[in-house]
Protein backbone atom coordinates (compact mmCIF):
# COMPACT_ATOMS: atom_id res chain seq x y z
CA UNK A 1 0.00 0.00 0.00
CA UNK A 2 1.53 3.60 -1.02
CA UNK A 3 0.54 5.46 2.23
CA UNK A 4 2.44 2.93 4.20
CA UNK A 5 6.10 3.82 2.18
CA UNK A 6 7.22 6.10 4.66
CA UNK A 7 6.79 3.90 7.22
CA UNK A 8 8.30 0.88 5.39
CA UNK A 9 11.56 3.73 4.48
CA UNK A 10 12.00 4.70 8.17
CA UNK A 11 12.06 0.83 9.20
CA UNK A 12 14.14 0.08 6.44
CA UNK A 13 16.78 2.62 7.81
CA UNK A 14 16.16 1.50 11.08
CA UNK A 15 16.79 -2.25 10.61
CA UNK A 16 20.14 -1.10 8.60
CA UNK A 17 21.69 1.40 10.38
CA UNK A 18 22.61 3.13 7.40
CA UNK A 19 20.59 5.29 4.87
CA UNK A 20 22.84 4.36 1.73
CA UNK A 21 22.25 0.13 3.01
CA UNK A 22 18.67 1.02 3.26
CA UNK A 23 18.29 2.51 -0.28
CA UNK A 24 20.07 -0.36 -1.83
CA UNK A 25 17.88 -2.89 -0.18
CA UNK A 26 14.89 -0.55 -1.07
CA UNK A 27 15.69 -0.20 -4.62
CA UNK A 28 15.67 3.88 -5.22
CA UNK A 29 19.05 6.16 -4.82
CA UNK A 30 20.11 7.19 -0.90
CA UNK A 31 19.56 10.87 -2.30
CA UNK A 32 16.03 10.29 -2.52
CA UNK A 33 15.83 8.32 0.63
CA UNK A 34 17.36 10.68 2.30
CA UNK A 35 15.03 13.58 0.91
CA UNK A 36 12.28 11.16 2.80
CA UNK A 37 13.52 11.14 6.21
CA UNK A 38 14.32 15.05 6.14
CA UNK A 39 10.50 15.71 4.98
CA UNK A 40 9.28 13.21 7.98
CA UNK A 41 11.70 14.57 10.57
CA UNK A 42 10.72 18.20 9.22
CA UNK A 43 7.14 17.34 9.50
CA UNK A 44 7.44 15.73 12.96
CA UNK A 45 9.42 18.85 14.04
CA UNK A 46 12.32 16.39 15.23
CA UNK A 47 15.02 14.39 14.31
CA UNK A 48 14.43 10.80 13.67
CA UNK A 49 17.95 9.43 13.13
CA UNK A 50 20.90 10.74 14.41
CA UNK A 51 23.76 10.80 11.71
CA UNK A 52 27.36 9.82 11.95
CA UNK A 53 30.08 9.34 9.78
CA UNK A 54 29.24 5.84 9.59
CA UNK A 55 25.54 5.55 9.83
CA UNK A 56 22.33 6.57 11.75
CA UNK A 57 20.80 5.55 14.70
CA UNK A 58 17.58 6.07 15.81
CA UNK A 59 16.87 9.52 18.27
CA UNK A 60 14.69 9.12 21.41
CA UNK A 61 11.86 10.61 19.25
CA UNK A 62 12.62 7.95 16.22
CA UNK A 63 12.78 5.12 19.46
CA UNK A 64 8.88 6.25 19.67
CA UNK A 65 8.00 6.49 16.23
CA UNK A 66 9.87 2.93 15.09
CA UNK A 67 7.49 1.06 17.32
CA UNK A 68 4.54 2.99 15.98
CA UNK A 69 5.36 2.43 12.34
CA UNK A 70 6.07 -1.48 12.97
CA UNK A 71 2.64 -1.50 15.35
CA UNK A 72 1.19 -0.43 11.79
CA UNK A 73 2.86 -2.36 9.70
CA UNK A 74 1.97 -5.47 11.59
CA UNK A 75 -1.35 -4.41 11.54
CA UNK A 76 -1.66 -4.30 7.87
CA UNK A 77 -0.33 -7.33 7.29
CA UNK A 78 -2.77 -8.99 9.75
CA UNK A 79 -5.87 -7.32 7.81
CA UNK A 80 -4.38 -8.03 4.83
CA UNK A 81 -3.56 -11.39 5.85
CA UNK A 82 -7.36 -11.82 7.08
CA UNK A 83 -9.02 -10.47 3.37
CA UNK A 84 -7.00 -13.11 1.71
CA UNK A 85 -8.29 -15.59 4.16
CA UNK A 86 -11.65 -14.67 3.25
CA UNK A 87 -10.94 -15.08 -0.30
CA UNK A 88 -9.24 -18.35 0.26
CA UNK A 89 -5.94 -17.08 -1.47
CA UNK A 90 -3.95 -17.63 2.29
CA UNK A 91 -1.01 -15.11 1.56
CA UNK A 92 0.69 -13.75 4.50
CA UNK A 93 4.24 -13.23 5.90
CA UNK A 94 5.81 -15.08 9.04
CA UNK A 95 8.56 -13.62 11.03
CA UNK A 96 10.15 -16.38 13.35
CA UNK A 97 12.96 -15.40 16.02
CA UNK A 98 14.45 -18.72 17.35
CA UNK A 99 17.48 -20.35 19.43
CA UNK A 100 20.65 -21.87 17.20
CA UNK A 101 18.69 -25.33 17.14
CA UNK A 102 15.86 -24.68 15.20
CA UNK A 103 17.65 -23.96 12.04
CA UNK A 104 18.88 -27.12 10.77
CA UNK A 105 16.12 -29.41 10.77
CA UNK A 106 12.88 -28.53 12.60
CA UNK A 107 12.25 -25.25 10.77
CA UNK A 108 12.96 -26.38 7.14
CA UNK A 109 11.26 -28.97 7.73
CA UNK A 110 8.00 -27.55 9.31
CA UNK A 111 8.34 -24.17 7.01
CA UNK A 112 8.81 -26.85 3.75
CA UNK A 113 5.14 -28.31 5.17
CA UNK A 114 3.01 -25.19 5.42
CA UNK A 115 4.77 -23.70 2.21
CA UNK A 116 3.63 -26.91 0.09
CA UNK A 117 -0.09 -26.15 0.83
CA UNK A 118 -0.19 -22.14 1.03
CA UNK A 119 2.71 -21.48 -1.66
CA UNK A 120 1.56 -17.49 -1.23
CA UNK A 121 3.08 -17.37 2.58
CA UNK A 122 6.49 -16.22 2.43
CA UNK A 123 8.71 -16.74 6.04
CA UNK A 124 11.81 -14.53 7.71
CA UNK A 125 13.31 -16.70 10.00
CA UNK A 126 16.11 -14.44 12.32
CA UNK A 127 18.85 -16.23 14.75
CA UNK A 128 18.04 -14.70 18.21
CA UNK A 129 18.74 -16.43 21.34
CA UNK A 130 17.34 -15.81 24.46
CA UNK A 131 16.57 -12.08 25.58
CA UNK A 132 16.65 -10.46 21.88
CA UNK A 133 14.14 -13.36 20.53
CA UNK A 134 11.54 -11.64 23.11
CA UNK A 135 13.00 -8.12 22.13
CA UNK A 136 12.44 -8.83 18.65
CA UNK A 137 8.70 -9.95 19.89
CA UNK A 138 8.06 -6.41 21.38
CA UNK A 139 9.60 -4.50 18.42
CA UNK A 140 7.50 -6.51 15.65
CA UNK A 141 10.15 -8.08 13.85
CA UNK A 142 8.89 -11.36 14.47
CA UNK A 143 5.52 -12.51 15.11
CA UNK A 144 6.43 -15.93 16.88
CA UNK A 145 9.68 -16.80 19.03
CA UNK A 146 11.41 -20.03 19.94
CA UNK A 147 13.86 -19.82 22.95
CA UNK A 148 16.01 -22.19 24.66
CA UNK A 149 16.60 -21.40 27.89
CA UNK A 150 15.60 -18.05 28.65
CA UNK A 151 17.15 -15.82 31.00
CA UNK A 152 13.55 -13.73 31.53
CA UNK A 153 10.64 -13.22 30.23
CA UNK A 154 8.26 -10.10 30.69
CA UNK A 155 5.88 -9.83 27.77
CA UNK A 156 6.47 -13.47 26.37
CA UNK A 157 2.95 -15.14 25.98
CA UNK A 158 3.92 -18.66 25.93
CA UNK A 159 1.89 -21.56 23.33
CA UNK A 160 3.88 -24.17 24.84
CA UNK A 161 6.88 -25.23 26.79
CA UNK A 162 9.18 -28.25 25.43
CA UNK A 163 11.38 -30.30 27.29
CA UNK A 164 14.99 -31.11 25.59
CA UNK A 165 17.17 -33.65 27.30
CA UNK A 166 21.08 -32.69 26.84
CA UNK A 167 22.56 -35.23 24.06
CA UNK A 168 25.85 -36.05 23.87
CA UNK A 169 26.72 -36.22 20.18
CA UNK A 170 30.42 -37.90 18.77
CA UNK A 171 31.47 -39.47 15.66
CA UNK A 172 29.83 -42.95 14.67
CA UNK A 173 32.89 -44.81 15.91
CA UNK A 174 33.50 -42.83 19.34
CA UNK A 175 33.88 -45.18 22.05
CA UNK A 176 30.84 -43.88 23.42
CA UNK A 177 28.81 -44.73 20.72
CA UNK A 178 26.11 -46.96 20.86
CA UNK A 179 24.91 -46.42 24.51
CA UNK A 180 21.57 -46.39 25.03
CA UNK A 181 22.35 -43.50 27.78
CA UNK A 182 25.25 -41.72 29.25
CA UNK A 183 26.84 -40.60 32.54
CA UNK A 184 28.03 -37.09 32.34
CA UNK A 185 31.45 -38.20 33.85
CA UNK A 186 31.93 -41.10 30.78
CA UNK A 187 31.42 -37.74 28.82
CA UNK A 188 34.19 -35.93 30.15
CA UNK A 189 36.66 -38.81 30.39
CA UNK A 190 36.89 -37.38 27.30
CA UNK A 191 38.39 -33.99 24.99
CA UNK A 192 34.98 -32.21 24.73
CA UNK A 193 33.85 -29.33 22.72
CA UNK A 194 31.48 -27.11 24.46
CA UNK A 195 28.70 -23.66 22.73
CA UNK A 196 29.93 -20.67 23.61
CA UNK A 197 28.75 -19.15 27.43
CA UNK A 198 25.98 -17.63 26.25
CA UNK A 199 24.16 -20.46 25.22
CA UNK A 200 21.18 -23.18 27.14
CA UNK A 201 23.03 -25.96 26.57
CA UNK A 202 26.65 -24.75 27.92
CA UNK A 203 24.50 -23.43 30.94
CA UNK A 204 22.99 -26.52 32.02
CA UNK A 205 26.06 -28.19 31.92
CA UNK A 206 27.71 -25.51 33.43
CA UNK A 207 24.91 -25.91 36.81
CA UNK A 208 25.54 -29.81 36.54
CA UNK A 209 29.15 -29.98 37.30
CA UNK A 210 28.59 -27.33 39.93
CA UNK A 211 26.97 -30.46 42.03
CA UNK A 212 29.62 -32.67 41.72
CA UNK A 213 34.01 -32.77 41.16
CA UNK A 214 33.75 -32.72 37.18
CA UNK A 215 35.54 -29.82 35.50
CA UNK A 216 34.26 -28.59 32.28
CA UNK A 217 37.66 -28.19 30.48
CA UNK A 218 37.10 -27.95 26.58
CA UNK A 219 39.51 -28.27 23.90
CA UNK A 220 37.13 -26.39 21.59
CA UNK A 221 34.55 -23.91 22.20
CA UNK A 222 32.28 -22.36 19.20
CA UNK A 223 28.72 -20.06 19.04
CA UNK A 224 27.97 -22.52 16.14
CA UNK A 225 26.36 -25.69 17.06
CA UNK A 226 26.54 -26.94 13.57
CA UNK A 227 30.41 -26.42 13.54
CA UNK A 228 30.33 -28.46 17.07
CA UNK A 229 28.51 -30.92 15.41
CA UNK A 230 31.09 -31.46 12.30
CA UNK A 231 33.98 -31.35 14.69
CA UNK A 232 32.60 -33.84 16.55
CA UNK A 233 32.54 -36.18 13.41
CA UNK A 234 36.22 -34.93 12.06
CA UNK A 235 37.83 -35.88 15.99
CA UNK A 236 37.47 -37.81 19.21
CA UNK A 237 36.13 -35.42 20.83
CA UNK A 238 32.42 -35.34 22.68
CA UNK A 239 30.30 -32.21 21.90
CA UNK A 240 26.08 -31.97 23.21
CA UNK A 241 23.20 -30.48 22.04
CA UNK A 242 19.56 -30.47 22.20
CA UNK A 243 17.40 -32.90 20.23
CA UNK A 244 15.64 -30.89 17.73
CA UNK A 245 18.65 -29.70 16.94
CA UNK A 246 20.15 -32.92 15.73
CA UNK A 247 19.54 -34.99 12.66
CA UNK A 248 18.06 -38.53 13.88
CA UNK A 249 20.24 -41.54 14.59
CA UNK A 250 21.21 -42.76 10.67
CA UNK A 251 20.29 -39.89 8.20
CA UNK A 252 23.84 -38.17 9.07
CA UNK A 253 26.21 -41.34 9.45
CA UNK A 254 29.18 -39.41 10.70
CA UNK A 255 27.64 -38.51 13.53
CA UNK A 256 25.45 -40.01 16.71
CA UNK A 257 24.14 -38.85 19.92
CA UNK A 258 22.73 -40.32 22.80
CA UNK A 259 20.97 -38.65 25.99
CA UNK A 260 22.94 -37.96 28.66
CA UNK A 261 21.76 -39.06 32.04
CA UNK A 262 18.89 -36.62 33.78
CA UNK A 263 20.24 -37.64 36.78
CA UNK A 264 23.47 -35.63 35.89
CA UNK A 265 22.03 -32.81 33.84
CA UNK A 266 18.42 -32.12 34.08
CA UNK A 267 16.52 -31.60 30.48
CA UNK A 268 16.33 -27.79 29.23
CA UNK A 269 13.46 -26.36 27.89
CA UNK A 270 12.32 -24.63 24.77
CA UNK A 271 9.47 -22.02 25.22
CA UNK A 272 7.73 -21.20 22.34
CA UNK A 273 5.07 -18.11 21.83
CA UNK A 274 4.68 -15.09 21.19
CA UNK A 275 3.86 -11.40 22.22
CA UNK A 276 1.19 -11.12 24.84
CA UNK A 277 -1.55 -9.90 23.67
CA UNK A 278 -0.83 -9.24 19.68
CA UNK A 279 -3.81 -10.96 17.53
CA UNK A 280 -1.57 -12.38 15.29
CA UNK A 281 -1.63 -12.50 11.42
CA UNK A 282 -3.65 -15.30 10.18
CA UNK A 283 -0.73 -17.12 8.33
CA UNK A 284 1.09 -16.74 11.27
CA UNK A 285 -1.59 -18.32 13.57
CA UNK A 286 -1.68 -21.15 11.33
CA UNK A 287 1.89 -22.03 11.18
CA UNK A 288 2.10 -21.50 15.51
CA UNK A 289 -1.00 -24.18 14.84
CA UNK A 290 1.07 -26.44 12.87
CA UNK A 291 3.81 -26.41 15.05
CA UNK A 292 1.88 -26.99 18.54
CA UNK A 293 0.62 -29.58 16.93
CA UNK A 294 4.00 -31.36 15.50
CA UNK A 295 5.86 -30.55 18.99
CA UNK A 296 3.27 -32.49 20.54
CA UNK A 297 3.36 -35.20 18.64
CA UNK A 298 7.29 -35.59 18.49
CA UNK A 299 8.30 -34.66 22.28
CA UNK A 300 7.85 -34.08 25.93
CA UNK A 301 5.58 -31.10 26.22
CA UNK A 302 2.99 -29.01 27.90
Amino acid sequence: MRHLLPLRYIDAVAKAGSIRKAAETLNITSTALNRRILAMEEELGVPIFERFARGVRLSAAGEVLIHHIRSQLSDIERVKSQIADLSGARRGHVAIACSQALLPYFLPEQISTYRSVHRAVTFSVLLRDRTAAEQALIDLTADLALVFEPVRFSEFQNLLTIRQPVHAVMAHDHPLAGAASLRLRDCLSFPIALPAAAYGVRHLLELAVRRTSLDLDPVVESDSFEFLRYHAASENLVSFQIPIGLPANGQRAEVVSCPVDVRDVPPGVLYFGQLRGRTLPVAAARFAHQMLESFVRRFDCE
